[in-house]
Protein backbone atom coordinates (compact mmCIF):
# COMPACT_ATOMS: atom_id res chain seq x y z
CA UNK A 1 0.00 0.00 0.00
CA UNK A 2 0.77 3.51 -0.54
CA UNK A 3 2.20 5.61 2.94
CA UNK A 4 -0.03 8.75 2.85
CA UNK A 5 1.05 11.34 5.83
CA UNK A 6 -1.46 13.95 6.93
CA UNK A 7 0.47 17.56 6.19
CA UNK A 8 -1.83 20.51 6.93
CA UNK A 9 -4.68 20.20 5.02
CA UNK A 10 -2.91 18.11 2.27
CA UNK A 11 -2.37 14.72 1.68
CA UNK A 12 1.46 13.35 0.94
CA UNK A 13 1.55 10.91 -1.46
CA UNK A 14 4.75 8.69 -2.36
CA UNK A 15 5.21 9.67 -5.65
CA UNK A 16 4.27 6.84 -7.57
CA UNK A 17 6.48 6.28 -10.77
CA UNK A 18 4.26 3.99 -12.83
CA UNK A 19 0.78 3.54 -11.56
CA UNK A 20 1.66 0.03 -10.71
CA UNK A 21 5.46 0.87 -9.74
CA UNK A 22 7.50 1.31 -6.65
CA UNK A 23 5.83 4.28 -4.83
CA UNK A 24 9.18 6.51 -4.02
CA UNK A 25 9.55 10.49 -3.18
CA UNK A 26 12.27 11.88 -5.00
CA UNK A 27 15.64 13.23 -2.57
CA UNK A 28 16.66 15.89 -2.02
CA UNK A 29 20.61 15.98 -2.62
CA UNK A 30 22.41 16.84 0.49
CA UNK A 31 24.82 20.21 0.04
CA UNK A 32 28.38 19.96 1.79
CA UNK A 33 28.06 23.98 1.94
CA UNK A 34 25.36 25.77 2.92
CA UNK A 35 22.83 25.72 -0.33
CA UNK A 36 22.03 29.69 -1.11
CA UNK A 37 18.79 30.71 -2.09
CA UNK A 38 18.10 32.12 -6.00
CA UNK A 39 18.51 35.52 -5.07
CA UNK A 40 21.86 35.71 -3.52
CA UNK A 41 22.58 32.83 -6.49
CA UNK A 42 21.20 35.58 -9.05
CA UNK A 43 23.45 38.71 -7.96
CA UNK A 44 26.25 36.74 -9.91
CA UNK A 45 26.34 39.07 -12.84
CA UNK A 46 23.06 41.03 -12.56
CA UNK A 47 21.80 37.65 -13.53
CA UNK A 48 18.31 38.36 -12.01
CA UNK A 49 17.69 42.25 -11.14
CA UNK A 50 14.03 42.89 -9.39
CA UNK A 51 15.16 47.10 -8.30
CA UNK A 52 15.42 47.22 -12.53
CA UNK A 53 12.07 45.33 -12.35
CA UNK A 54 10.92 47.94 -9.83
CA UNK A 55 12.13 50.79 -11.65
CA UNK A 56 9.99 49.86 -14.69
CA UNK A 57 6.79 48.46 -13.17
CA UNK A 58 6.75 48.33 -9.58
CA UNK A 59 6.68 45.47 -7.10
CA UNK A 60 6.75 41.61 -8.49
CA UNK A 61 8.32 42.36 -11.40
CA UNK A 62 12.30 40.86 -12.31
CA UNK A 63 14.42 41.63 -14.90
CA UNK A 64 16.74 38.11 -15.85
CA UNK A 65 19.74 39.31 -17.60
CA UNK A 66 22.81 37.40 -19.76
CA UNK A 67 22.49 33.71 -19.24
CA UNK A 68 19.84 33.37 -16.71
CA UNK A 69 17.98 34.74 -19.36
CA UNK A 70 19.13 32.38 -21.63
CA UNK A 71 18.51 29.21 -18.96
CA UNK A 72 15.12 30.52 -18.29
CA UNK A 73 14.35 30.73 -22.62
CA UNK A 74 15.82 26.82 -22.62
CA UNK A 75 13.80 25.99 -19.47
CA UNK A 76 10.43 26.65 -22.04
CA UNK A 77 11.43 25.43 -24.80
CA UNK A 78 12.89 21.92 -23.58
CA UNK A 79 9.10 21.82 -21.39
CA UNK A 80 7.35 22.41 -24.70
CA UNK A 81 9.29 20.38 -27.04
CA UNK A 82 9.03 17.03 -24.62
CA UNK A 83 5.20 17.91 -24.35
CA UNK A 84 4.62 17.98 -28.08
CA UNK A 85 7.26 15.24 -28.86
CA UNK A 86 6.65 12.52 -26.80
CA UNK A 87 3.49 13.54 -24.86
CA UNK A 88 1.52 14.14 -27.76
CA UNK A 89 -0.01 17.23 -27.14
CA UNK A 90 -0.97 19.91 -29.75
CA UNK A 91 1.28 22.91 -29.40
CA UNK A 92 -0.89 26.09 -30.13
CA UNK A 93 0.11 30.24 -29.60
CA UNK A 94 -2.90 32.15 -28.12
CA UNK A 95 -3.72 35.44 -27.61
CA UNK A 96 -2.55 37.09 -24.29
CA UNK A 97 -5.90 39.20 -24.31
CA UNK A 98 -9.29 37.56 -23.95
CA UNK A 99 -12.67 38.46 -23.50
CA UNK A 100 -15.06 38.40 -20.80
CA UNK A 101 -16.93 35.06 -21.72
CA UNK A 102 -13.65 33.26 -21.98
CA UNK A 103 -13.11 34.72 -18.74
CA UNK A 104 -16.18 33.02 -17.80
CA UNK A 105 -15.84 30.16 -19.51
CA UNK A 106 -13.01 29.17 -17.60
CA UNK A 107 -14.25 30.38 -13.80
CA UNK A 108 -11.79 33.23 -13.76
CA UNK A 109 -15.06 35.73 -13.82
CA UNK A 110 -17.30 36.66 -12.05
CA UNK A 111 -15.66 35.78 -8.82
CA UNK A 112 -11.83 36.27 -9.24
CA UNK A 113 -12.41 39.36 -11.13
CA UNK A 114 -9.70 41.13 -8.20
CA UNK A 115 -7.14 38.78 -9.31
CA UNK A 116 -6.89 39.56 -13.03
CA UNK A 117 -4.99 42.47 -15.12
CA UNK A 118 -7.67 44.47 -17.29
CA UNK A 119 -7.43 46.59 -19.99
CA UNK A 120 -10.22 49.08 -21.52
CA UNK A 121 -9.76 50.66 -24.98
CA UNK A 122 -12.84 52.44 -26.13
CA UNK A 123 -16.03 49.93 -24.96
CA UNK A 124 -14.96 46.68 -25.11
CA UNK A 125 -12.88 45.78 -22.02
CA UNK A 126 -10.46 42.77 -22.30
CA UNK A 127 -8.18 41.00 -19.47
CA UNK A 128 -4.60 40.12 -19.54
CA UNK A 129 -4.88 35.64 -18.91
CA UNK A 130 -3.38 34.55 -16.13
CA UNK A 131 -3.12 30.91 -17.40
CA UNK A 132 -2.98 29.61 -20.83
CA UNK A 133 -5.84 27.30 -19.45
CA UNK A 134 -7.82 30.33 -20.58
CA UNK A 135 -7.29 30.37 -24.04
CA UNK A 136 -6.97 26.80 -24.48
CA UNK A 137 -9.41 25.46 -23.06
CA UNK A 138 -12.23 28.08 -24.49
CA UNK A 139 -10.78 26.66 -27.85
CA UNK A 140 -14.18 24.66 -27.58
CA UNK A 141 -16.58 26.73 -26.31
CA UNK A 142 -20.37 26.38 -27.77
CA UNK A 143 -18.58 23.81 -29.55
CA UNK A 144 -19.63 20.24 -30.55
CA UNK A 145 -16.81 18.00 -30.41
CA UNK A 146 -16.79 14.86 -32.66
CA UNK A 147 -15.79 11.89 -30.34
CA UNK A 148 -13.04 10.98 -33.01
CA UNK A 149 -11.74 13.91 -32.26
CA UNK A 150 -10.92 13.34 -28.08
CA UNK A 151 -9.40 13.34 -26.22
CA UNK A 152 -7.71 16.74 -27.00
CA UNK A 153 -4.39 17.30 -25.68
CA UNK A 154 -3.25 20.81 -26.18
CA UNK A 155 -0.26 23.39 -24.67
CA UNK A 156 0.89 26.62 -25.17
CA UNK A 157 4.33 28.10 -23.97
CA UNK A 158 2.31 31.66 -22.47
CA UNK A 159 3.26 35.02 -20.56
CA UNK A 160 0.71 35.28 -17.74
CA UNK A 161 -0.73 37.80 -15.53
CA UNK A 162 -1.70 37.84 -11.99
CA UNK A 163 -2.97 40.62 -9.57
CA UNK A 164 -2.02 38.47 -6.55
CA UNK A 165 -4.75 40.07 -4.78
CA UNK A 166 -4.27 38.86 -1.11
CA UNK A 167 -1.05 37.81 -1.34
CA UNK A 168 0.32 40.80 0.19
CA UNK A 169 3.87 40.47 2.27
CA UNK A 170 4.05 36.68 0.80
CA UNK A 171 6.96 35.64 -1.49
CA UNK A 172 7.75 39.47 -1.79
CA UNK A 173 11.62 38.30 -2.49
CA UNK A 174 12.86 37.48 -5.42
CA UNK A 175 10.90 35.33 -8.67
CA UNK A 176 8.27 32.99 -6.46
CA UNK A 177 5.25 35.41 -7.17
CA UNK A 178 5.45 37.97 -9.83
CA UNK A 179 2.52 39.92 -11.38
CA UNK A 180 4.12 38.39 -15.21
CA UNK A 181 6.11 35.00 -15.63
CA UNK A 182 5.72 32.04 -17.73
CA UNK A 183 4.35 28.83 -18.06
CA UNK A 184 3.78 25.90 -20.08
CA UNK A 185 0.38 24.73 -19.58
CA UNK A 186 -1.24 21.73 -20.57
CA UNK A 187 -5.30 21.14 -21.45
CA UNK A 188 -7.26 18.08 -21.95
CA UNK A 189 -10.62 17.84 -23.28
CA UNK A 190 -11.76 14.43 -22.65
CA UNK A 191 -14.56 12.07 -22.85
CA UNK A 192 -16.11 12.31 -19.04
CA UNK A 193 -15.34 8.26 -18.85
CA UNK A 194 -11.97 8.52 -19.56
CA UNK A 195 -11.28 12.34 -17.51
CA UNK A 196 -9.70 10.23 -14.40
CA UNK A 197 -7.26 8.28 -16.83
CA UNK A 198 -6.25 11.23 -18.26
CA UNK A 199 -6.05 13.12 -15.26
CA UNK A 200 -3.47 10.38 -13.90
CA UNK A 201 -1.33 10.76 -17.28
CA UNK A 202 -1.45 14.83 -17.25
CA UNK A 203 0.12 14.47 -13.84
CA UNK A 204 2.85 11.91 -14.77
CA UNK A 205 3.88 14.49 -17.83
CA UNK A 206 4.05 17.11 -15.52
CA UNK A 207 6.31 15.18 -13.38
CA UNK A 208 8.29 13.90 -16.00
CA UNK A 209 9.87 17.55 -16.72
CA UNK A 210 11.07 17.21 -13.18
CA UNK A 211 12.43 14.23 -13.41
CA UNK A 212 14.41 14.78 -16.76
CA UNK A 213 15.31 18.57 -14.80
CA UNK A 214 16.97 16.14 -11.94
CA UNK A 215 14.58 18.43 -9.15
CA UNK A 216 13.12 16.66 -6.46
CA UNK A 217 9.56 16.95 -5.71
CA UNK A 218 6.61 14.94 -4.02
CA UNK A 219 2.98 14.89 -5.38
CA UNK A 220 -0.02 16.28 -2.84
CA UNK A 221 -3.19 14.96 -3.70
CA UNK A 222 -5.62 18.46 -2.36
CA UNK A 223 -8.58 18.75 0.03
CA UNK A 224 -11.46 20.22 -1.39
CA UNK A 225 -11.15 23.53 0.72
CA UNK A 226 -7.56 24.05 -1.25
CA UNK A 227 -8.35 23.47 -4.31
CA UNK A 228 -9.71 25.84 -7.10
CA UNK A 229 -12.92 27.07 -7.70
CA UNK A 230 -13.23 25.16 -11.05
CA UNK A 231 -11.58 21.45 -9.92
CA UNK A 232 -13.23 18.99 -8.92
CA UNK A 233 -9.58 16.92 -7.74
CA UNK A 234 -6.39 18.77 -7.93
CA UNK A 235 -2.84 17.06 -7.41
CA UNK A 236 -0.08 19.66 -6.93
CA UNK A 237 3.25 18.83 -7.42
CA UNK A 238 5.76 20.73 -5.05
CA UNK A 239 9.76 21.29 -5.66
CA UNK A 240 12.08 21.19 -2.99
CA UNK A 241 13.91 23.94 -2.64
CA UNK A 242 17.14 24.10 -0.49
CA UNK A 243 17.39 27.77 -0.35
CA UNK A 244 14.26 28.26 1.87
CA UNK A 245 14.20 24.79 3.16
CA UNK A 246 11.07 24.13 2.30
CA UNK A 247 9.02 22.32 -0.57
CA UNK A 248 7.04 24.77 -3.03
CA UNK A 249 4.37 24.34 -5.54
CA UNK A 250 5.78 24.10 -8.99
CA UNK A 251 2.30 22.78 -11.12
CA UNK A 252 -1.18 21.69 -10.50
CA UNK A 253 -2.69 19.44 -12.11
CA UNK A 254 -6.80 19.68 -12.04
CA UNK A 255 -9.74 17.41 -13.20
CA UNK A 256 -12.74 19.69 -13.85
CA UNK A 257 -15.43 17.38 -14.56
CA UNK A 258 -18.16 19.06 -16.81
CA UNK A 259 -18.23 22.24 -14.71
CA UNK A 260 -16.24 24.91 -17.21
CA UNK A 261 -17.91 22.41 -20.10
CA UNK A 262 -21.56 23.07 -18.60
CA UNK A 263 -20.39 27.17 -18.11
CA UNK A 264 -18.87 27.24 -21.91
CA UNK A 265 -21.66 24.84 -23.35
CA UNK A 266 -19.05 22.68 -24.66
CA UNK A 267 -20.15 19.35 -25.68
CA UNK A 268 -19.51 16.08 -27.79
CA UNK A 269 -21.42 13.78 -29.48
CA UNK A 270 -21.88 10.67 -27.81
CA UNK A 271 -22.19 7.49 -29.97
CA UNK A 272 -23.87 5.49 -28.04
CA UNK A 273 -26.86 7.79 -27.50
CA UNK A 274 -26.37 10.12 -30.75
CA UNK A 275 -27.03 12.96 -28.23
CA UNK A 276 -24.55 16.03 -27.10
CA UNK A 277 -23.66 15.18 -23.80
CA UNK A 278 -21.41 17.64 -21.59
CA UNK A 279 -17.51 17.15 -22.00
CA UNK A 280 -14.97 16.98 -19.46
CA UNK A 281 -11.91 19.35 -18.90
CA UNK A 282 -8.53 18.86 -17.26
CA UNK A 283 -5.76 21.66 -16.92
CA UNK A 284 -1.96 22.00 -15.45
CA UNK A 285 1.23 23.62 -15.62
CA UNK A 286 3.45 21.81 -17.44
CA UNK A 287 5.27 23.63 -15.79
CA UNK A 288 5.30 27.40 -14.39
CA UNK A 289 9.08 28.12 -16.16
CA UNK A 290 9.80 31.07 -13.13
CA UNK A 291 9.82 28.67 -10.47
CA UNK A 292 11.23 26.26 -12.31
CA UNK A 293 14.31 28.33 -13.27
CA UNK A 294 14.24 29.09 -9.54
CA UNK A 295 14.47 24.68 -8.57
CA UNK A 296 17.27 24.45 -10.67
CA UNK A 297 19.39 27.33 -9.39
CA UNK A 298 18.92 26.52 -5.99
CA UNK A 299 19.40 22.30 -6.72
CA UNK A 300 22.14 22.43 -9.02
CA UNK A 301 24.35 25.31 -7.58
CA UNK A 302 27.76 24.67 -6.30
CA UNK A 303 29.62 25.31 -3.86
CA UNK A 304 31.83 28.81 -6.12
CA UNK A 305 27.42 29.93 -7.01
CA UNK A 306 27.79 28.50 -10.49
CA UNK A 307 24.73 26.33 -11.44
CA UNK A 308 25.38 22.63 -13.32
CA UNK A 309 23.18 22.18 -16.34
CA UNK A 310 21.07 18.69 -16.05
CA UNK A 311 21.52 16.99 -19.32
CA UNK A 312 18.47 17.37 -20.74
CA UNK A 313 18.50 21.09 -21.12
CA UNK A 314 22.51 21.40 -22.44
CA UNK A 315 20.87 21.13 -26.18
CA UNK A 316 19.09 24.27 -25.16
CA UNK A 317 22.53 25.86 -24.09
CA UNK A 318 24.87 25.29 -26.87
CA UNK A 319 26.11 22.10 -24.78
CA UNK A 320 27.29 24.29 -21.51
CA UNK A 321 27.37 22.02 -18.87
CA UNK A 322 27.11 24.61 -16.43
CA UNK A 323 26.63 29.15 -16.49
CA UNK A 324 28.56 31.53 -14.23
Amino acid sequence: GCMVRKSGTSLAICVCARPTGALTLTRPRSFDFAPKDHVELGQRDGWLDAEAGAKLSGARFTVLRGALARLHRALAQFMIDLHTGEHGYDECSVPLIVNAESMQGTGQLPKFEDDLFATQVGDSRRYLIPTAEVALTNLVRGDIVEDAALPMLLTAHSMCFRAEAGSYGRDVRGMIRQHQFEKVELVAVARPAESGDVHERMTRHAEIVLERLELPYRRMLLCSGDMGFSASRTYDLEVWLPGQNAYREISSISNCDAFQARRMQARWRNPATGKPEPLHTLNGSGVAVGRALVAVMENHQQADGSIAIPAALRPYLGGADRIG
